[in-house]
């Protein structure tokens, strides 16, 4: 399994399609290169250098005695050092939920790096001037209500809170054992989101973002993810969005075929 040094972290990741353009993939919560297998051979072929990392202390790595670098600033900078020690030139980022929270923060931070960017559905709350209104917190209550349950050793319980807050009802038990297996591969990472420092989108970091950005949705997701979409997209000149049928908030891999043509079209087109 190939890793690359950057800011101090070995990062592995899992590739395919060596010879194209660069693409990285970053997961969620609970998530890992795996999350991306439905995207590695088909983007490929496409012509794309698909890259998915696994953010640090996700699966193949492990949990530390001490956790505090599991920090959104932290991976933004792991990843802008990703690229840079690449030595690629300029490439596309796709982050998935809190991987698309990641991906943003890298856009606004580093936008020289990127020449496109793909967000599915990102993760987090709205500033109240994106929102139109106060942010009620739920997404924090819920993964620190989680975070509580794998200090206390119910993983399990932990994983359907988090599953069913991003899901619904019985997203656990509807899950593909082979999902589930790497949510409990990363279940421990749920403690270094008590204090990741994830910060609220405002208007003026998504108004300042003039990388070319594609946003997708899945038809039956969840409403506050919809919301996401819409005030982001509204707010970053020139995006696109697409909606992919037949998906909640796991779009990647339960309609995989129309996620990633998706993706292939509005890269080919930047």
């Amino acid at each position: 399994m190939p890793s690359l040094h950057a800011n101090g972290a070995d990062i592995a990741y899992a590739e395919a399609g060596a010879g194209g353009q660069p693409l990285l993939l970053v997961h969620g919560t609970l998530g890992d290169q795996r999350s991306f297998a439905a995207q590695m051979a088909p983007l490929a072929e496409a012509g794309l250098h698909v890259m998915a990392l696994s953010m640090r202390h996700c699966w193949p790595g492990s949990w530390p005695a001490e956790g505090g670098d599991f920090r959104i600033d932290t991976h933004v900078a792991d990843i802008a050092a990703f690229i840079t020690a690449l030595d690629k030139g300029k490439v596309a980022l796709l982050g998935h939920s809190r991987g698309g929270h990641i991906a943003f923060r890298v856009a606004e931070r580093h936008p020289a790096l990127l020449r496109a960017l793909v967000l599915a559905e990102p993760g987090g709350d709205l500033d109240d001037d994106l929102r139109g209104g106060p942010a009620p917190g739920q997404q924090a209550s819920a993964f620190a209500r989680a975070a509580d349950l794998v200090a206390a050793g119910d993983e399990e319980a932990a994983l359907t809170l988090i599953a069913e807050h991003t899901g619904g009802p019985g997203a656990w038990e509807r899950r593909p054992e082979e999902r589930r297996a790497i949510s409990r591969a990363n279940a421990r990472t749920m403690l270094g989101q008590r204090n990741e420092g994830r910060r609220p989108y405002s208007r003026a970091a998504a108004e300042g973002i003039r990388t070319p950005t594609l946003f997708l949705y899945g038809a039956n997701t969840q409403p506050n993810f919809v919301a996401n979409v819409t005030a982001l997209s509204g707010a970053i000149a020139g995006s696109q969005v697409v909606m992919i049928r037949d998906a909640t908030h796991g779009l990647p891999y339960e309609n995989p075929r129309d996620f990633n043509a998706a993706v292939v079209d509005f890269l080919r087109s930047h």
